[in-house]
């Protein structure tokens, strides 16, 4: 059984958390997602086991990360539960922490073993956040080594969903993670995508982060050109337009791409004045 997520601009054909037939769930499957602990466990004691399947393949562990039962996943994970088990989608528990916006359930399954990356063609857990806003669990897929420019065909990078989302926050998140303010979806750009969406705020961190308003798509538009007319998105790429960046500007960009992507968490250890600290990590 499959199910479609509506981001209300692309309809993408993934699981979400109405995790399969109800027929041939478990006793198990109900107890984690309801979050009855004790029953889980009692469960688990008269032999019950974790990775019990449904013929949609949604473990007791999927339920209790889509549910937020923290309790549940610690228990089923000491149990022996599959951390990286995928339903016939290829849903794994940790895209549905993600999903439902479950940062500890997040962090347990990550510290347990779980795949901060998605493996190709299946349902990536930092897009799923990313569009609903799931700035914190983000930001732990981050500091767990998911990569920030994961590009997925029919959808673009994280920040290409963030922007198209409307999400500030993420977006904030993915471009302090070292996110390549650029890379879109094709030649879209995510400065496309909020000028299309009209989001002068997302627009303005973009730029911060050293957008380039001259960029073109696939039909030859400039992101100034894709705003809808007399927006605040257009006045502000016309007011951009106009000014020349500021030296300070460009010395951040510079000194953070000197830096690397990879050791950009490394710049509060910088022996440097804290405000000059700050204003490096666009604090």
């Amino acid at each position: 059984m499959s199910y479609t997520f509506d981001y209300g601009w692309l309809d993408v054909p993934w699981g979400d958390g109405d995790l399969g037939s109800w027929a041939d769930r478990s006793p198990l499957h109900e107890a984690a997602s309801q979050g009855r602990l004790l029953s889980l466990r009692t469960l688990l004691s008269q032999g019950y086991s974790a990775n019990i399947l449904t013929i949609d393949h949604v473990t007791p562990l999927h339920e209790a990360c889509l549910g937020d039962h923290v309790a549940c996943a610690r228990a089923l994970i000491n149990a022996g539960a599959n951390v990286n088990g995928t339903t016939i989608d290829g849903v794994t528990p940790l895209f549905n922490a993600c999903s439902t916006g479950s940062v500890t359930c997040t962090e347990v399954l990550l510290e347990h073993g779980a795949k901060p990356q998605a493996e190709i063609c299946q349902p990536s857990p930092i897009h799923e956040a990313t569009s609903k806003g799931r700035s914190s669990c983000v930001e732990a897929l981050i500091a767990w080594g998911a990569d920030v420019d994961y590009d997925i065909p029919h959808l673009g990078t994280p920040l290409y969903i963030a922007c198209m989302s409307k999400e500030l926050q993420c977006t904030r998140v993915l471009l302090d993670g070292g996110a390549n303010v650029q890379k879109g979806r094709f030649l879209e750009t995510p400065l496309h995508a909020a000028a299309q969406k009209d989001c002068p705020e997302i627009m303005q961190v973009l730029l911060e982060f050293g957008a380039n308003i001259n960029s073109k798509n696939l039909e030859l538009k400039r992101p100034v050109e894709t705003a809808p007319p007399s927006s605040l998105a257009e006045r502000l790429l016309l007011l951009y337009e106009a000014m020349p960046r500021s030296l300070c500007q460009l010395c951040r960009l510079s000194i953070r791409e000197y830096v690397g992507r990879s050791r950009l968490h490394l710049i509060s250890e910088l022996q440097l004045p804290n405000l000059l600290k700050r204003f490096l990590q666009y604090r």
